[in-house]
């Protein structure tokens, strides 16, 4: 999530990538080289764990179903300061941007070093070198800054709150030991998945690196947030298998670049003239996010891709109880994309997977008015067997 509405941004490393069945006029260059393995690494983060308790410090129902007892135990020492601080940044952030505060905060502080609450101290009070780090990412815009220094305040009035009720102490004593013996459990299994080659031969393009941090949070719940670099969040509160489908859905984040392609720009708005698509993407529940079209789209994007890949891995969920489940149900593109890619044997024919996109959009097989006669064929097995 960013301070701004998702867009489908720019991997600059991608966007030197000649396409498929395009001349770029040079001598061909030598294939990029794919990284053949997975190195994992896995930690807690006290900075990230302050970060997304905030969504919960708000009072934010959504957030008080998965920690409504740990709300219980810090309300009573809320000053009538962070109180407001902290509805100040709600009402700016999730009321009237639509954004999820922990992933964006997340997202902007994870351009620095920052692992205590000090930290976050010490960089809100000078927050150049974060805005510098920022612009070197794709995840930097002029108004989505101008949004973060309209709550920098606010955040000051909550981190020095934490600070005078020794959060620190509380979450060294009481949260850092779940975390680690979460991290014991499962950091001996997590070299058995190279979800990096994985992802890559998927995509068509190499990914930065192929070390994937993971911080091992407690409150996170219910996102997987995705950060700068190969770099995820994820919660003690899932499963071994959870974690690794994080791995490969946050990873592939943006799945592919829309600044320099018109082709793609072109398949894409299609798309907003189909009624059944569009009531998904308009009316789902805010607060689990995507509120832009192309933030849905993305993410419906990477739910398909990661579904194969959790499919060949022998992690996956069944995939008709996932969409059916998940997010109320809004994931329909999802459903339609993976059921076009299941029956073309996607990737056979060795195509980066923007260009298949705008393949089968552009052919009519996946465009405006198919979305639902896919998602119904999808669906027509499960419903006829009961």
């Amino acid at each position: 999530m960013l301070f701004r509405s998702w867009t489908l941004t720019l991997l600059l490393a991608l966007a030197a990538l000649p396409r498929s069945g395009q001349s770029t006029g040079e001598p061909a260059e030598q294939p990029v080289k794919m990284h053949q393995t997975t190195e994992w690494n896995i930690r807690p983060s006290q900075a990230f764990d302050v970060l997304c308790l905030l969504n919960t410090l708000t009072v934010d129902s959504f957030y008080l179903g998965y920690y409504d007892s740990d709300y219980r135990k810090f309300a009573p020492k809320l000053t009538p300061e962070a109180k407001a601080a902290l509805a100040n940044l709600k009402r700016k952030v999730k009321d009237e941007k639509g954004q999820i505060i922990s992933a964006s905060l997340c997202l902007y502080f994870s351009a620095t070093d920052d692992s205590t609450l000090d930290d976050l101290i010490a960089t809100l009070a000078e927050t150049s070198q974060m805005q510098n780090n920022l612009k070197k990412t794709p995840y930097y815009d002029d108004g989505g800054w101008a949004l973060f220094e309209s709550v920098r305040a606010d955040l000051g009035v909550v981190f020095h709150f934490l600070k005078d009720i020794h959060f620190e102490d509380y979450w060294r004593d009481s949260i850092l030991p779940i975390e680690n013996a979460k991290i014991d459990s499962i950091k001996n299994d997590l070299p058995k998945y190279n979800v990096i080659a994985e992802v890559e031969t998927l995509l068509g393009f190499p990914l930065s690196s192929n070390k994937i941090t993971v911080y091992m949070l407690y409150y996170s719940q219910p996102h997987g947030i995705k950060i700068t670099g190969t770099r995820f969040l994820t919660d003690v509160a899932w499963p071994f298998r959870i974690v690794v489908r994080n791995a490969a859905h946050e990873m592939m984040h943006p799945p592919f670049v829309l600044g320099t392609d018109p082709r793609l720009v072109a398949a894409l708005n299609q798309l907003k003239t189909d009624d059944f698509l569009m009531d998904k993407a308009v009316h789902h529940n805010p607060a689990f996010g995507y509120n832009s079209l192309d933030g849905f789209m993305e993410e419906d994007c990477v739910q398909a891709l990661e579904q194969l890949i959790n499919e060949k891995l022998k992690i996956d969920r069944e995939a008709h109880l996932r969409w059916k489940e998940s997010d109320d149900g809004m994931h329909v593109f999802a459903v339609a994309l993976y059921e076009v890619m299941k029956k073309e044997r996607f990737n056979d024919k060795q195509e980066t997977f923007q260009d298949f996109v705008i393949r089968y959009i552009r052919s009519g097989e996946l465009g405006p008015g198919k979305i639902k006669p896919l998602y119904e064929a999808f669906y027509a097995p499960v419903l006829k067997g009961k």
